[in-house]
């Protein structure tokens, strides 16, 4: 037993040692699969966020570099639409050259137009479902094989051209409910284009009035600065004759400097004022280009007469904004029928014509066909029942809009009513009140000339006239601003309003 035994022993542990020799080969293959793979998975890994490093910036602080040769992108704007009269009198244009530029330039006038432009093209889109569809297409093929165990062998070409056409017979309103859609799609994009019209005049003449006011108060600010040079003079010949002391003169000349410093600071704004007009018509901020006008002397204050409630009907139906927002409640309406009738039956007509070419027969063959095809939905997961819902909504949604700007409309035509009338009154105010300061400012000049009167009541006097200058001022402008937001409120912008422009005569402080 024990000489049987041992040999198999032998050839056991044998076995073993090979077999854990074979499982520690395996194992160690294993490993070294396993570290090549996440090897492989790290260098990916670092080739990911290597090339994410190469293409951003390499820290959150460092700014970002474009890679040589890509440069920067340069957006070159288009040029400018200007008559040629009007480039050879650049310091002469009037409220209505500026106009007809901005209305020519401005990207926002453009912007609206190429959309009406694409509503239009969508009606035609719509309108074509009226239209029957036809096709024609061409088929080639060669077929090649054998049947019967390659008893019979067949090899032949063919070529196949056809012809079809296809037209809608009913829909259930489907499709005149879509070119109603796209025909007040149209309609709300051509008044969205007008009301883009008025807010680009507004703009416009806000700017242009704002100039006005700044050239306007940069002469009243020439006139005071005159003025104080006057009443240091005065101080200087008091002071000289012995009858005024040095506090006078210092008095009237820190006043002169006061005044000297506004002037030179609406000198700076006139310039600001005159890029952001430059912008709104649609330019360069550093064209060059001056307004002759001036703030009239004179204004029709009466010209907003009459009951506010006419002026609200009146907006209700001239504002192309609420006639927008009404063609976009009647689309809304429109394409509730348009899904409703994708749920219903559809009546269609084909037909078809076509020829077959076969290159081992002499003769082709003709095909044709007819067919009238009822299409009837039986369910579709109840997809068009809440499309349906869906387009209920949003037509409510449309109509909960266009009334809330109605009322928006009445407030603001309400708004600026008031404050054209209340800007008229400040006028006849401002006016008394500047004829008051400015007689008496002579009084207290004459007064301290003749060695009656005191500084003090001189500068005060004088303080008064520039503070009526002022206030004059900014009544006209005001009134103008509050003008033609009235115009543009009721719809009337740019139509029929009469909006005062230059004067007769120059010259208004």
């Amino acid at each position: 037993m024990g000489i049987v035994e041992e040999p198999c022993r032998g050839n056991c542990i044998s076995k073993l040692r090979r077999q854990d020799e074979t499982a520690h080969a395996r194992l160690a293959r294993l490993v070294s699969l396993s570290g090549f793979v996440l090897a492989l998975l790290s260098f990916s890994a670092c080739v990911g966020m290597h090339s994410l490093t190469t293409r951003t910036a390499p820290a959150p602080q460092v700014p970002w570099t474009p890679p040589p040769g890509s440069g920067k992108p340069v957006v070159t704007p288009p040029p400018a639409q200007i008559p040629p009269e009007l480039l050879q009198s650049r310091q002469n244009w009037t409220l209505a050259n500026l106009i007809d530029i901005g209305l020519s330039n401005n990207m926002q006038t453009r912007a609206a137009w190429t959309a009406a432009r694409s509503a239009a093209a969508g009606l035609g889109s719509a309108r074509s479902a009226y239209f029957p569809r036809v096709t024609a297409d061409v088929t080639g093929g060669r077929t090649k094989g054998t049947v019967a165990g390659g008893l019979f062998t067949f090899d032949y070409s063919s070529l196949n051209p056809a012809a079809g056409l296809s037209l809608l017979l009913f829909d259930f309103g489907g499709r005149s409910a879509g070119s109603e859609e796209a025909r007040q799609a149209l309609a709300a994009a051509n008044w969205t284009h007008n009301a883009v019209i008025q807010n680009v005049i507004l703009q416009i003449e806000e700017s242009y009035y704002q100039y006005l006011t700044a050239k306007a108060l940069l002469k009243a600010q020439e006139a005071s600065l005159r003025e104080a040079e006057t009443n240091l003079d005065a101080a200087n010949q008091r002071h000289q004759a012995g009858v005024a002391t040095i506090a006078d003169v210092l008095q009237a000349k820190t006043a002169a400097s006061s005044t000297q410093l506004a002037v030179v600071s609406t000198q700076g704004l006139i310039q600001t004022i005159v890029g952001g007009l430059a912008n709104s018509i649609g330019l360069p901020a550093n064209t060059i280009f001056d307004v002759a006008d001036q703030l009239p002397e004179s204004l029709p204050l009466e010209q907003v007469s009459g009951e506010v409630d006419h002026f609200i009907q009146e907006a209700q139906a001239m504002r192309p904004d609420l006639a927008a927002a009404r063609s976009r409640a009647l689309r809304a309406e429109a394409h509730v029928r348009t899904v409703r009738s994708s749920g219903l039956p559809t009546l269609v007509a084909n037909g078809n014509i076509g020829r077959t070419y076969y290159s081992n027969r002499p003769k082709p063959s003709n095909t044709f066909g007819a067919s009238i095809v009822l299409d009837f939905p039986i369910f579709t997961g109840f997809s068009n029942h809440y499309q349906i819902l869906q387009a209920k909504v949003d037509a409510e949604t449309a109509k909960a809009e266009m009334q809330q700007l109605v009322q928006d409309v009445t407030l603001q035509v309400w708004t600026s009513y008031y404050n054209v009338n209340t800007a008229a009154q400040r006028i006849k105010t401002s006016q008394d009140l500047f004829d008051s300061a400015q007689q008496s400012y002579e009084v207290a000049l004459a007064t301290y000339k003749e060695g009656v009167g005191d500084i003090l009541g001189l500068l005060s006097a004088q303080s008064s006239l520039e503070s009526g200058r002022v206030q004059l001022i900014q009544a006209k402008t005001d009134w103008l601003l509050a003008l033609v937001q009235f115009a543009h409120d009721t719809g009337t912008l740019g139509l029929s309003e009469k909006i005062p422009s230059a004067p007769t005569k120059k010259g208004d402080n």
